[in-house]
């Protein structure tokens, strides 16, 4: 997994394990790796899975059963999707309306756009 500067490697590791919950890779219910297997196979610290690991479990995204494994919990995607909306709404989509003001693109042009 090839890491981005601008983000902490954690919360990098919380938008893979996401997205691979909303593709279906990662099912609701299912068991997924270990902190030490998600380490080794992305090469980092176990330390720093375990920080994306409890963040998750903050978020109800994943839980822990103790002796058996993580798992992806009933409802994460429907929570994930809403967080990522959230997120969207108020960090990228107020640059999106600026650019489009400034360029003069109308609700009814994106409608077009939108629907083809």
């Amino acid at each position: 997994m090839e890491f981005n500067k601008n983000k902490s490697i954690y919360l990098q590791i919380v938008d893979f394990i996401n997205e691979k919950i909303l593709t279906g890779e990662f099912p609701e219910g299912a068991k997924i790796m270990s902190v030490r297997e998600m380490a080794g196979m992305i090469g980092v610290n176990p330390n720093t899975v375990m920080r994306s690991y409890t963040y998750l479990q903050e978020e109800d995204i994943i839980y822990l059963k103790r002796g058996i494994g993580v798992f992806v919990s009933i409802h994460a995607s429907a929570k994930i999707k809403k967080n990522l909306k959230k997120a969207f709404l108020k960090n990228e989509l107020p640059a999106i309306i600026k650019k489009m003001k400034m360029l003069n693109i109308d609700i009814d042009e994106l409608n077009k756009l939108l629907n083809k």
